[in-house]
């Protein structure tokens, strides 16, 4: 079993946007999406109505995980649902998403959104989405705390979150003293980030606190992974680790391509109406 610790760690820094996308922080910066592989970013957002109105994706996945308030999502497939706090949406956007993404009525809405690549040979899967409530996410208890799971299988139990590449995603709660032992799967690249609280992580008991990211280290040769977690204070954190895809990747505004000739083309398909109609909520 190969015992993970971290890799690299920081502390999330904000910008005040202003009215309506409030405040924003990256939690995974764009411009370290070779090290993040197969994640390209994460941003931490507070917005109120009017951020994300009708807008285009192509080529990649989103895991939006809502902190406080409700989002209303529509796309224009005729998809429409509220998520509140804890739930999870998920979209492929493969070849052409247009969807938009709203606080409801007058809700400061606080979300994180991942970005997770697509090999090349799924860029242009049909879109889809996935809702994953709160209440539908098992949970496993242990001693000091519990572990909820969104996706893959952590604890002897599968999450409902269907990606079209292999991810884990699970939140870890904590009591003060506890310890628990979280098991990846060792060809994963993975990282965390910390909700709330205060904990010492992995083999070199590194301390994290609120709003402080990692990521950890991993072995491709070993057959599995566990990371240590011990909670110097009620803590909660989330895992996620995805297999790298290690293929050239650019990201430009809503769109991740493997090469400029195809960003450029995803921009006239746009422009020329092939995403379909706007997405009006």
């Amino acid at each position: 079993m190969f015992k993970r610790d971290i890799k690299n760690h920081w502390q999330v820094t904000y910008q005040q946007n202003g009215y309506p996308h409030v405040q924003q922080g990256w939690v995974l910066s764009p411009d370290r999406k070779d090290e993040f592989d197969p994640f390209i970013l994460m941003a931490e957002d507070w917005f109120k109505r009017g951020t994300f109105s009708d807008h285009p994706h192509r080529g990649f996945q989103t895991i939006t995980y809502v902190i406080d308030g409700r989002l209303e999502h529509i796309d224009n497939h005729g998809g429409h649902s509220i998520l509140d706090a804890g739930d999870v949406q998920y979209m492929n956007a493969g070849w052409a998403a247009r969807h938009a993404e709203e606080a409801v009525d007058d809700d400061l809405i606080h979300t994180l959104q991942l970005w997770l690549n697509l090999p090349k040979r799924l860029k242009e899967t049909t879109t889809s989405y996935q809702n994953v409530l709160l209440e539908e996410a098992p949970v496993v208890a242990f001693d000091g705390g519990q572990v909820r799971i969104y996706s893959g299988e952590i604890a002897g139990v599968m999450g409902p979150l269907d990606s079209l590449v292999p991810i884990t995603m699970s939140e870890v709660s904590l009591a003060p003293g506890a310890t628990y032992r979280h098991v990846l799967p060792a060809n994963h690249n993975a990282f965390l980030y910390v909700l709330a609280g205060e904990l010492e992580v992995g083999s070199s008991q590194t301390r994290l606190a609120k709003t402080m990211a990692a990521t950890l280290t991993f072995d491709e040769q070993a057959e599995n992974s566990e990371l240590e977690l011990t909670a110097v204070s009620r803590t909660k954190v989330l895992i996620y680790s995805g297999q790298p895809i290690r293929e050239e990747t650019i990201a430009y505004g809503p769109f991740v391509m493997n090469t400029e000739d195809e960003i450029r083309q995803a921009y006239r398909d746009y422009h020329d109406g092939k995403f379909g109609p706007p997405a009006v909520l």
